[in-house]
């Protein structure tokens, strides 16, 4: 077995968590793909896997290792199709990322859709609201949200979302609605978190950035944040794709609309520039388009509910 296969087959028992499995996915016997971990570990003269009869981990220097390995080949099968012309055919595996909750309720969609116009190509979906770093760890395309670094990435703007205020109408009944930001001090705040991120201070336009006041609750999930809100915990932050329906039904009020900050760009990601692939070009292209005609990533999509039969809209 030549090199580069074995570090495909590295990559293969990686990804699919055992030997058996990727000796299924790249269709080989399982004493094939021990032997091509072996022959790797052993050019290497490092060990990559820890196997025991229940488990298959990664060590330390099969951590790093992997993150290479998945860079170089990348880089290797984007050159080859572009010279075979392989690169216009959508097939093979697509690997998408996005937040977990904006990939659970826009991005899920699309990719079906996708799926069902090319019955040749095969899709992992990833929603998580941490940061995937997508060649260390195998992905085409994500969507990002909010300003992004320096990559070398190629981004494709879809559109971007308003950052909100909101608080339920009962809980507004009893604590009162605030006005200006120092008015926050005074009330229940739902806070979010993700893990291995600080808090970050918030801004006002015409006022100055403020640490988030005290949180009385503070969560690790968007969903978990908005049913607070709703059940009148407090007021809480959201991007505006979070709270669409409970602002449209009426369960929640936005607040404080003129101290709202700028809105935060969307855009879609993916490595390899214009060596990419046919299914990475054509479903960012697909997915692009789709995104572009929502309200929510056009500024819209928080308007308060009219009233029936008035015609006038509620108070936001």
């Amino acid at each position: 077995m030549d090199h580069l296969q074995c570090i495909r087959t590295f990559v293969a028992v990686a990804e699919a968590g055992s030997l058996a499995a990727a000796a299924r996915q790249q269709e080989v016997s399982a004493p094939t793909v021990t032997r091509a971990i072996a022959l790797l570990e052993r050019r290497l003269g490092a060990p990559l896997l820890v196997r025991t009869t229940r488990s298959l981990q990664l060590t330390e220097t099969g951590e790093q290792y992997l993150g290479d390995a998945r860079r170089v080949l990348a880089e290797l099968d984007a050159a080859e199709a572009a010279v075979t012309g392989q690169r216009q055919l959508v097939q093979g595996r697509l690997a998408v990322t996005a937040p977990e909750l904006f990939g659970q309720r826009h991005i899920a969609p699309l990719l079906f859709e996708f799926l069902d116009q090319h019955p040749q190509l095969e899709a992992r979906a990833f929603f998580s609201n941490r940061l995937v770093h997508l060649i260390d760890e195998g992905f085409d395309v994500a969507l990002r949200i909010g300003q992004l670094p320096d990559s070398g990435l190629t981004a494709v703007p879809v559109g971007s979302l308003r950052v909100a205020m909101v608080a339920a109408p009962a809980y507004l009944a009893r604590a009162g609605r605030p006005r200006t930001p120092a008015d926050l001090a005074r009330h229940r705040i739902i806070g979010f978190s993700i893990e291995g991120q600080g808090r970050v201070d918030w801004q006002f336009p015409g006022h100055k950035s403020m640490r988030p006041p005290a949180e009385r609750l503070i969560v690790n999930a968007n969903g978990t944040k908005v049913a607070a809100a709703v059940a009148g915990q407090g007021i809480t932050r959201a991007l505006a794709y979070q709270v669409t329906d409970e602002v449209r039904d009426g369960r929640l009020r936005v607040l404080m609309r003129d101290c709202e900050p700028p809105p935060v760009p969307v855009h879609l990601v993916y490595p390899a520039g214009r060596l990419a692939t046919a299914k990475v070009r054509q479903f960012v292209q697909f997915a692009a388009e789709r995104l572009r005609t929502l309200p929510v990533l056009q500024g819209r999509g928080l308007e308060p509910p009219r009233r029936t039969g008035s015609g006038q809209g509620t108070p936001g």
